[in-house]
C-alpha cells in the first residue's frame, strides 16, 4: 500500500512524529531497526523548553505515565567555590517555562518504547527488526526493507529520516553533514543505589582534571556524565572502567558526590568525544530530517531531546497545515533550526570552555566567572538559553563580543 509518510527510525524523534501524524489522520509507516531498545548512554534529560514542546505535541502525559521524573533545583559546584556557598545559590528550575516544574528525566529505552507504543496505538504501522536496504527520494519516494525475512518496497510522498547520526535518509538525500572538532571526552553511566542525594536536584562541577554532571531519575537511580581531556583517551577503559569512573566523582568541592561513588553501575560506560554538527539543510525533495539525523549540539548541554521535540513539533505543524497532494514547504523549519543550532553551538562552546578545561588557567577563569556572574547576571545568559530556550535570551548573548566578555572576565 502507499502511505502518506514513511518514518525511518523508531527512536524518540521518529516515534514522536509518527504518533502525532497518525493522530492527525495520516497513514504512517514507522520502521525501527532494533528489536529491543538498549541503553547506549543517550539523553535522558529534557530541558524545560523541551518539556513545553512535549506538551504542544500532546506527548507529555505519555512520558509521565512511563515514569518521567521532574527535577526542581540545580547546583553548580567547583573547586574554586565553597560547597556550602554553591548550595546556597541553588537555582530553582521551575521558572524557565510556564507550567513546567523543571527538567524531565526518563530512561532512554523506556522513553523510546513508550513513544513507539503510542505510535502503534495511534494507528501507525509500526515495525521492529527492520533492515532498510534502499531509500529513493523524489516525486514518489520509496523505502525498500527486509522484515521477518521478506523484502518489501513501500512508497510515500515523504520519507522522514529519524535514525540518528548515521542517517541513511540523509545520505540518500545527498545532504552534507558538517562537524566541529571535538573539545573533550565525555562518558555516561546509569547508577543504582544512590541514596543520600535529593532526587529532585541536579548538579554539575569541575575539580582538578574531571568534570561531572548528575541527573537523578528517582528511587535512588541516577544518570551521571563525566568529561576529561582528549589526551587521556583510555582513562576509563577496561573492565574496571566504570568503578574508576565513579571514583572520579569523589570531590572535596562536591561532598554529596560520595553517594554517587558508592552506587552500583547499572549500564555500560560508553565514552565519546563531544562536538557540534549540522546538516547543510534538514530537507530535500521527498525527505525531511529530524533529531540527530539533521545535526546535533554538543551533548555538554544535554539538549538532544529538547532539540528533537522542537524539530518534531515544527515538522508536524507544517505537515498538518499542508493540503493533501501539495508538497510541504520546510523552509521555515530549516531557517528556525539553523538559527537555533547556531545559538546553541555558541552556548555549548562557552559551557565547554568554562567546565571542561583543566589546569591553573582554566581554574582561574572559572573563579573569575563565578565571581563576576554573581554580580552581572548577563554573563550567565547562555545557561538561561539552555533551560528556557535559545530564543528566550537577547540576541547579543551570541555575539562574539559577549562571548569574549564571558571567557575573559
Amino acid at each position: 500500500m502507499a502511505y502518506d509518510i514513511i518514518v525511518v527510525g523508531g527512536g524518540i524523534g521518529g516515534s514522536a512524529l509518527a504518533t502525532v501524524m497518525a493522530r492527525a489522520g495520516r497513514s504512517v509507516l514507522l520502521l525501527e531497526k532494533s528489536l529491543v531498545y538498549e541503553d547506549k548512554v543517550r539523553g535522558e534529560w529534557i530541558a524545560p523548553w523541551g518539556v513545553t514542546e512535549t506538551k504542544r505535541l500532546a506527548l507529555y502525559d505519555t512520558l509521565l505515565s512511563a515514569g518521567g521524573h521532574h527535577l526542581s533545583s540545580h547546583v553548580t559546584y567547583d573547586e574554586t567555590r565553597d560547597p556550602a556557598e554553591a548550595e546556597a545559590r541553588a537555582l530553582p528550575l521551575g521558572m524557565f517555562a510556564p507550567d513546567v516544574p523543571g527538567p524531565l528525566c526518563i530512561r532512554h529505552p523506556v522513553h523510546c518504547q513508550a513513544l513507539f507504543d503510542a505510535a502503534s496505538a495511534a494507528g501507525a504501522t509500526a515495525l521492529r527488526g527492520v533492515d532498510v536496504k534502499q531509500v529513493e527520494l523524489g516525486d514518489t519516494s520509496s523505502v525498500t526493507y527486509v522484515h521477518d525475512g521478506q523484502q518489501h518496497t513501500e512508497h510515500a510522498p515523504l520519507v522522514v529520516g529519524a535514525e540518528g547520526r548515521q542517517s541513511v535518509v540523509r545520505r540518500a538525500a545527498g545532504l552534507t553533514l558538517h562537524q566541529d572538532k571535538p573539545h573533550h571526552w565525555f562518558a555516561g553511566l546509569l547508577v543504582d543505589g544512590v541514596q543520600a542525594w535529593d532526587d529532585t536536584r541536579q548538579a554539575i562541577g569541575t575539580e582538578e582534571d574531571f568534570a561531572f554532571l548528575a541527573f537523578p531519575q528517582g528511587n535512588g537511580r541516577m544518570r551521571v556524565y563525566g568529561g576529561w581531556d582528549l589526551a587521556a583517551k583510555t582513562r576509563f577503559a577496561g573492565q574496571e572502567g566504570p568503578r574508576r569512573f565513579l571514583d572520579a566523582f569523589r570531590m572535596k568541592s562536591a561532598p554529596h558526590n560520595e553517594a554517587i561513588a558508592q552506587g552500583t553501575p547499572a549500564s555500560p560506560l560508553l565514552a565519546y568525544y563531544n562536538n557540534c554538527s549540522a546538516a547543510e539543510r534538514p530537507f530535500a525533495p521527498g525527505a525531511v530530517l529530524v533529531g540527530d539525523a539533521a545535526g546535533w549540539n554538543d551533548p555538554i548541554l544535554g539538549l538532544g531531546l529538547s532539540i528533537t521535540y522542537r524539530d518534531v513539533r515544527l515538522v508536524s505543524d507544517i505537515l498538518k497545515e499542508t493540503p493533501h497532494g501539495r508538497e510541504p514547504d520546510f523552509r521555515p523549519y530549516a531557517e528556525e533550526r539553523k538559527e537555533r543550532m547556531r545559538r546553541l553551538r555558541i552556548a555549548s562552546e562557552l559551557q565547554a570552555k568554562l567546565d571542561m578545561e583543566f589546569g591553573e588557567e582554566a581554574r582561574a577563569r572559572r573563579r573569575r566567572y563565578h565571581e563576576a556572574s554573581a554580580v552581572d547576571p548577563m554573563l550567565g545568559m547562555h545557561g538561561v538559553a539552555t533551560l528556557a530556550g535559545p530564543e528566550a535570551v537577547p540576541a547579543e548573548v551570541f555575539d562574539a563580543a559577549h562571548v569574549a566578555r564571558v571567557v575573559g572576565v
